[in-house]
């Protein structure tokens, strides 16, 4: 599940995305304030729009939205009054952690990407990366799958060229953070870091 909101850029609606929906398969029902989308072949719900937001909810991000229980609460008790009777659960664990890069290898098939096996403190995972800079033995920021970067773009299992990749290793422009190296590059992060903690920007 990701919750996105920005009152200036979009209007006054949480958007909330539980799975990816093509526009040609997206069916919608409207509930008061709540449009529910579902897919019109599976049937299955892939997110809700919830208009007049802020009426509802105090949300102080502007853009993709920290997930809490609270903030579940609240709105699964938005969709019980405007009778929807599904109930939205949530993986609260971080989705930003440091990560520790064992090994990396070129790529077979494209010569500016290497394949990294990354440390993520409970797992190993596979992370294609296209960073000039990237090398084993580097602490570096993952956004494991199901992150939602400043951008709004949702991280997801991917093939890169015919290579599993899953999650990605972040530079410090793609995290939005202030000051950021104009070079292309992922940030590398230096002293005391724990591969799996979380990363907090």
């Amino acid at each position: 599940m990701n919750a996105f909101y920005n009152k200036e850029g979009v209007g006054d609606t949480l958007l909330i995305s539980l799975q990816d929906v093509s526009r040609e398969q997206a069916g919608f029902e409207k509930h008061g304030d709540v449009v529910k989308i579902y897919n019109k072949e599976t049937k299955e719900t892939t997110g809700f729009n919830i208009f007049n937001a802020s009426s509802y909810l105090t949300i102080a991000e502007k853009g993709p939205v920290a997930l809490s229980e609270t903030f579940v609460q609240d709105v699964n008790e938005i969709l019980n009054r405007s009778g929807i009777e599904e109930k939205l659960t949530v993986d609260l664990s971080p989705k930003f952690v440091v990560g520790y890069i064992e090994s990396k290898e070129k790529h077979p098939n494209a010569d500016k990407l290497s394949i990294c096996q990354v440390n993520t403190g409970d797992e190993t995972v596979q992370i294609v990366c296209g960073a000039p800079n990237v090398d084993q033995g580097q602490k570096v920021v993952v956004a494991k799958v199901g992150a939602v970067m400043p951008s709004g773009l949702v991280i997801k299992d991917a093939e890169l060229r015919g290579v599993a990749s899953s999650g990605m290793i972040c530079s410090a422009k793609e995290l939005d953070l202030p000051d950021a190296p104009k070079e292309k590059g992922i940030l590398v992060l230096e002293g005391e870091y724990e591969a799996g903690e979380p990363f907090q920007f």
